[in-house]
């Protein structure tokens, strides 16, 4: 889960978005421009797949019209029909005055390029940890690398999988894997199961419900990952429309957020092969956990847009 804003707009009537008159809008750009000053006129806030309301503009914009959004330069400057032009303002009006993630009103969102569905049921995933997946486990002696082979990994486990988007993933990156997928909510794992279907994976990733590792029984695995809820109760009650739109199950970690690291941390050495590890996100929590876990040689681990909210970390250095 990515950084949110702090900003909220509670008690703040919805804004009225004024009306559009007949060609002035025409092309794809035109209608970018046009969110893009809205959605800051608005101040929405933006956590949910982009960080900023161009990206988010772009994104809308090219899901209504059926584009994948690396696409966006090609049609820039491409005009519209009239009937594609009522449907993009009406999203653009629908995503500032909800407050919904964008990812809500297309049901879709993309994960290191690929796409996945989305819906209220589940957090709009934003993990770290799918690039992480492909800069430090690439293996073949590459600098940083936590692994030796991908091709090396038998067993996965995705804790706290909400839609499935880090299981399908590590499915990807490590071919001959099997992979465990555990999330305590009936309707996240409902979500889970279409992408699981969608990307043709039924065969490699099974399905838990269940309280982290309780359905597993003594199953070890090569390698762990957890995007756990990990907002504490400050966090909780700062946070913006758009995250109070997402299940409060996926967020609320504890008083200081840290209630399922602790446990995850604790269980994990029974569910571990001796050579695996576990790679957990915590969003900026790191000094908190330094201070919970001094004795734990915790890699910190940074991203494109991130600096230290993954931590990894050896079976045999857990004890």
């Amino acid at each position: 889960m990515a950084k949110v804003s702090k900003k909220t707009t509670r008690g703040r009537a919805a804004p009225k978005l004024a009306k559009v008159g007949r060609g002035e809008l025409l092309t794809l750009i035109d209608y970018v421009r046009y969110a893009v000053s809205r959605f800051v006129e608005a101040k929405l806030a933006f956590a949910h797949g982009t960080t900023d309301p161009v990206a988010e503009a772009v994104f809308l914009v090219c899901e209504a019209l059926h584009l994948h959004p690396d696409q966006f330069e090609s049609f820039a400057r491409a005009r519209v029909t009239a009937a594609e032009g009522k449907t993009l303002l009406d999203l653009i009006h629908r995503r500032v005055t909800t407050r919904k993630p964008a990812a809500y009103l297309v049901n879709k969102i993309y994960m290191r390029g690929l796409p996945f569905y989305v819906d209220e049921r589940v957090i709009v995933p934003r993990s770290f940890i799918g690039e992480l997946l492909d800069s430090h486990f690439g293996g073949d002696g590459e600098p940083g690398s936590l692994i030796d082979d991908p091709a090396s990994v038998e067993r996965v486990l995705d804790l706290c999988t909400g839609s499935g988007c880090l299981a399908i993933l590590a499915a990807y990156h490590f071919p001959n894997a099997a992979i465990d997928a555990v999330d305590v909510s009936k309707d996240a794992l409902a979500v889970a199961a279409r992408n699981v279907g969608e990307h043709g994976l039924d065969e490699r990733i099974t399905l838990y419900r269940g309280d982290l590792f309780a359905p597993l029984g003594d199953s070890k695995y090569d390698l762990i990952i957890t995007n756990p809820p990990y907002v504490d109760a400050e966090g909780m009650a700062a946070l913006p429309p758009e995250c109070r739109a997402e299940p409060k199950l996926a967020f609320d970690g504890g008083a200081d957020g840290l209630d399922l690291v602790r446990r995850i941390l604790r269980d994990a050495p029974d569910h571990l092969t001796p050579d695996g590890g576990l790679l957990c996100e915590i969003g900026r929590g790191r000094e908190l956990v330094d201070e919970a876990f001094p004795e734990l040689p915790l890699l910190w681990l940074d991203t494109e847009e991130s600096e230290g909210e993954v931590f990894w970390i050896a079976a045999a250095d857990l004890g």
